[in-house]
């Protein structure tokens, strides 16, 4: 299985594609980061601020303006960690780091884009709109069938402009149109709701350095999230209780995103919450259901569901 996987739950999405065992297909940004040394700069999130023309510096530029959203400049574990607002020039002195990065405070849609890229061509492209909940965290992600043209204009202008011998994935986050970071990887959160047809596809944009999948029909999607107070990790539901999960009406899958032999601390989540497992699936009402379904099987924990 050339899809390289370190978290052990994203397995179920790649052990049935079959792949040349000399086509190598990273999943996290770890494996990015050490594999493509010359596309770093793409994960350097004041590089990416700057390339928008946005307001944004280090913990030496102090803002002219507050509110501002401070992180980390690389972060390679994903989840938001470190990211906070900052109000004001004593906020600012009081928790910016020489390791951060900071830039204007977005407001809009937040959309996490995936596209298949040509030599910095984009041949395929997806949108996944996330409802914010609270610190960093999502209530659910809807995963979209429709364009959003501006936004893909601004993606497609910006990637043949930042990446224009890259061939291979690569993943966008925006909030109101404008880039707030980038990955050199799909999004492997939800992959499953794209279809068969789909890691095909990437197999030969990865082996053969050409995207075949100029037709494809997909159905709308949605990940559902579940999260829990942040303390102790909780034992993973049973094999067989998973399974029920998993046989839902119109649910794809079923992910249980921690190590139950590692500690809270080792995991890295948003501040929000602890996030205990996701839900895929084909209706939005019946992956909700299903995530009730879910928090039951943790007794004892102190699950978070939306209002």
């Amino acid at each position: 299985m050339p899809f390289h996987v370190r978290d052990p739950w994203r397995v179920q999405y790649f052990e049935h594609v079959s792949c040349p065992a000399d086509v190598h297909i990273p999943i996290d940004d770890i494996d990015c980061w050490e594999w493509f040394p010359e596309y770093r700069y793409i994960y350097d999130k004041l590089h990416v601020a700057r390339s928008q023309n946005v307001a944004c510096g280090t913990a030496d530029d102090v803002p002219q303006h507050f509110p501002v959203f401070a992180k980390p400049r690389v972060n390679l574990k994903g989840m938001g960690l470190g990211s906070r607002v900052i109000r004001s020039s004593a906020d600012f002195a009081a928790h910016m780091t020489p390791d951060m990065m900071w830039m204007e405070l977005f407001s809009g849609p937040h959309i996490s884009t995936d596209a298949a890229v040509v030599k910095g061509k984009v041949e395929w492209l997806r949108h996944a709109e996330g409802i914010p909940w609270h610190d960093g965290t999502f209530q659910h992600w809807i995963i979209h069938t429709q364009d959003d043209g501006p936004l893909t204009r601004m993606l497609v202008q910006w990637i043949a402009r930042e990446l224009p011998r890259y061939t291979g994935m690569i993943n966008i986050e925006t909030i109101g149109g404008r880039i707030i970071e980038a990955q050199i990887r799909f999004a492997d959160q939800w992959c499953d709701l794209y279809g068969r047809d789909w890691f095909n596809a990437v197999v030969m944009l990865y082996g053969e350095g050409r995207w075949p999948l100029l037709h494809h029909a997909m159905r709308e999607g949605c990940s559902v999230p579940l999260f829990a107070r942040h303390g102790n990790v909780p034992p993973h539901p049973t094999a067989e209780q998973q399974a029920k999960i998993r046989a839902l009406p119109h649910v794809s899958s079923l992910q249980i995103t921690y190590h139950e032999a590692k500690d809270g601390k080792s995991h890295p989540m948003p501040p929000g919450g602890f996030r205990l497992g996701i839900v895929n699936g084909w209706d939005l009402q019946a992956c909700l259901r299903a995530r009730e379904k879910l928090a039951r099987l943790f007794p004892g924990v102190e699950v978070m569901l939306p209002g």
